[in-house]
């Protein structure tokens, strides 16, 4: 699938599946569709979890000094 922007496939995801929902497709349609849906769920997928590694967090260690965290190791010490 050729490069998009996370909130164009999420557009186009929701789109799939109101008219899959509306059940008036035929079946090699929607198939078609699901397919597509499938494809854009794991590039929404995957553009969220790089999100999330880039996330770092300032926090205070025990000498009251500010230092950069992975989001994932801030999570544990709470």
């Amino acid at each position: 699938m050729a490069e998009v922007k996370f909130e164009d496939a999420l557009k186009k995801l929701e789109k799939i599946v109101e008219e899959l929902e509306r059940g008036d497709l035929s079946l090699d349609e929607a198939l078609k569709k699901y397919q597509e849906g499938i494809e854009l769920s794991r590039v929404c997928s995957q553009r969220l979890d790089n999100a999330k590694k880039k996330i770092d967090l300032l926090t205070k260690n025990k000498k009251g000094e500010f230092e950069l965290k992975p989001l994932d190791e801030a999570k544990t010490e709470e």
